[in-house]
């Protein structure tokens, strides 16, 4: 410290401290084979909308291509096998593109027949009805892929007369309460909506502070800023893997307007469902 002739206190400069400055800055500084792999990095985790068939990109977004009054998105092993089961088995749906994407957690699959243990995200809608689209995605899309995912499905100016209903899981150690999570009735559902969602909720509205993470929370964001009504039922659990007790607690979405009418015979797809159980088993234990 040094005084002045004005007698304020200063810092006197320090040349040690300058050097270490400038190493830091040198250190910072981004050389051209830094920014080529940065880059390359980049294009690696771009979100692709593809068709399956084809291999090509979509042109425009998703739901620019085709007009859609219902939306219904699976997130997670446990809530595809619930859409597979109850809906996809009750009507024929047809695939209209599917998302390729990498990062550290998923690398999803190019084959067009998949087995339960490989990641994917298709799209797919009712051939009796083509405004009725369904995404299963069993990938998880890392967060700095999420915007891209929603401008390639949804566009960047999206509809407003569609209704989208989102199904995924937490862990139940997720939950925030004053009881014990040891002592709640795993699994169980809460849902969480847009304010332009008018419609009831099948199970109880989840209560503050426990939050929605992931692309769930990112879908249901997007639904409010662009005033879509939208409501995502979360169910949590104690069983992360494919579970049959967890499929079945979403059962209670059947009887929803958003759902209803899409689902025909409820006892043959409960049979439909253990015999994925029974199917995903056996692989599991090939794999292990």
């Amino acid at each position: 410290m040094a005084a002045t002739f004005f007698g304020e206190v200063v810092k006197a400069p320090c040349r040690a401290g300058t050097e270490d400055e400038e190493e830091e800055e040198e250190g910072r500084r981004e050389t051209p084979e830094d920014r080529e792999v940065r880059q390359q990095l980049a294009r690696k985790r771009e979100v692709r909308l593809l068709r399956r068939q084809t291999k090509t990109s979509l042109e425009v977004s998703l739901l620019e291509k085709y007009p859609c009054s219902k939306f219904i998105i699976a997130i997670g092993n446990n809530a595809v096998a619930f859409l597979s089961s109850f809906v996809m088995n009750s009507g024929v749906w047809e695939e209209v593109g599917c998302a390729k994407l990498w990062n550290e957690w998923c690398r999803t699959a190019d084959t067009t027949h998949l087995s339960s243990t490989e990641a994917f995200c298709g799209f797919y809608h009712l051939k009796s009805n083509p405004s009725v689209f369904l995404c299963q995605c069993s990938c998880y899309v890392a967060e700095d892929q999420q915007y891209q995912w929603l401008e390639k499905v949804f566009g960047s100016c999206p509809r407003k007369n569609m209704q989208i209903t989102i199904l995924t899981c937490r862990h139940v150690t997720d939950y925030k309460t004053l009881e014990s999570t040891g002592s709640l009735p795993s699994p169980f559902l809460k849902a969480l909506k847009t304010q332009n969602f008018k419609d009831p909720a099948c199970c109880p509205l989840l209560e503050q502070p426990n939050i929605v993470h992931d692309l769930p929370a990112a879908v249901l964001s997007y639904c409010q800023v662009w005033k879509i009504p939208a409501i995502l039922y979360l169910c949590y659990t104690d069983v992360m893997k494919l579970d049959l007790i967890t499929v079945e607690a979403f059962k209670p979405i059947l009887s929803t307007r958003s759902l209803k009418g899409l689902v025909k015979n409820i006892p043959q797809s409960t049979e439909i469902l253990k015999k994925l159980m029974t199917t995903n088993e056996i692989q599991s234990n090939i794999y292990t």
